[in-house]
């Protein structure tokens, strides 16, 4: 099965059309997260007697693959790292366009205004999760104020139900980026299980490489998946169990894992994908992983993002895959927890 490409969109500094002008209020959000009407029943008012019509919810979330289509039907995924997330909050609010609304991103509306704006630092204590929202790190949460008799009885009825940005981005990637890498990238962005546990030692391993090549270069070593797991690494970024997999398989480079930084390959990719301590981790984590159970009734994904409900087989690692038995045309599956 061909794997749907995916890009990561950025703002150009360089470019001023780009960025997001407006706030769309919309039945289906991309984002595939509703706002919530806060009334004088949630927060605290002055004037209880008086409806306060306030609109909060999610503009942008970080790392969401959102689908979409090309002019001849083929689909992709687009996706917003952290940082181009928190860059578009900024530039929202420094052009002045807290005004900009539209309905369905077809008209224009008046009355609405963003009146509030952050970007969720830690999710736990965040007052979003105070409204009943659930979201990660680096989302760009939004209030907006409906002084709009129109719109406001169609959030009422269940017509409109979220927020979505409109605006010109770049890509950062050409179509024509690695196979490999695009593959890597859009199985971390489906797998919905992460961890981060990793110890501290094979993050320090994996700083220790960048400061290296930062210095000397990459020069013939490492693939593009070895230099991303680095730079994940030194981040502290969840990675996936696939991740994890690949990590622990790399014991078998363990014996040239003793020369010294610049003698060959060896010494500098051991510590790119996390020195012993993260091998050694990786190891016991996959263990762990595969000894857990599925709850019964979990919703499982095919790798295109499609649910899957025929049957199931687990290959010899103990990864569930599509059919009753294994074909050359299985596939993996992923599911949350």
């Amino acid at each position: 099965m061909e794997s749907k490409k995916i890009i990561e969109l950025i703002i150009d500094e360089n470019d001023l059309q780009t960025g997001i002008h407006a706030v769309s209020i919309v039945h289906s959000p991309a984002i595939e997260e509703n706002f919530i009407a806060l009334s004088k029943h949630e927060i605290e008012l002055k004037e209880i007697d008086t409806e306060k019509k306030i609109l909060m919810g999610a503009a942008l979330i970080p790392n969401k693959q959102i689908l979409r289509a090309d002019k001849d039907g083929n689909g992709y995924y687009i996706y917003f790292s952290d940082q181009t997330v928190k860059q578009a909050s900024e530039l929202f609010l420094m052009r002045s366009n807290q005004n900009n609304a539209t309905l369905e991103h077809n008209e224009k509306l008046q009355g609405m205004s963003v009146v509030e704006s952050w970007v969720i630092d830690n999710p736990e204590m965040d007052k979003s999760k105070e409204y009943g929202f659930n979201l990660p790190k680096g989302t760009w949460m939004i209030s907006m104020k409906v002084n709009n008799e129109d719109i406001w009885k169609d959030v009422k009825s269940g017509k409109v139900k979220g927020f979505s940005i409109e605006g010109y981005f770049a890509d950062k990637y050409e179509m024509s980026t690695s196979n490999n890498v695009i593959i890597e990238n859009l199985k971390n962005l489906l797998q919905l299980e992460t961890y981060n546990d990793y110890p501290q030692e094979a993050i320090e391993n994996a700083k220790t490489a960048l400061r290296y090549v930062e210095q000397n270069g990459w020069g013939d070593c490492g693939t593009p998946v070895g230099k991303a797991r680095a730079n994940q690494l030194a981040n502290g970024e969840n990675i996936s169990r696939e991740t994890i997999a690949r990590m622990a398989s790399f014991e078998r480079q363990r014996e040239n894992s003793q020369r010294e930084l610049g003698d060959g390959c060896g010494r500098l990719m051991w510590l790119a994908w996390g020195g012993d301590a993260g091998v050694e981790w990786a190891q016991r984590k996959l263990e762990q992983i595969d000894k857990q159970e599925l709850k019964e009734g979990q919703i499982h994904y095919t790798i295109n993002g499609k649910i899957w409900n025929g049957e199931t087989h687990k290959d010899e690692n103990g990864r569930l895959m599509t059919g009753k038995v294994h074909t050359e045309k299985s596939e993996f599956l992923y599911h949350a927890i």
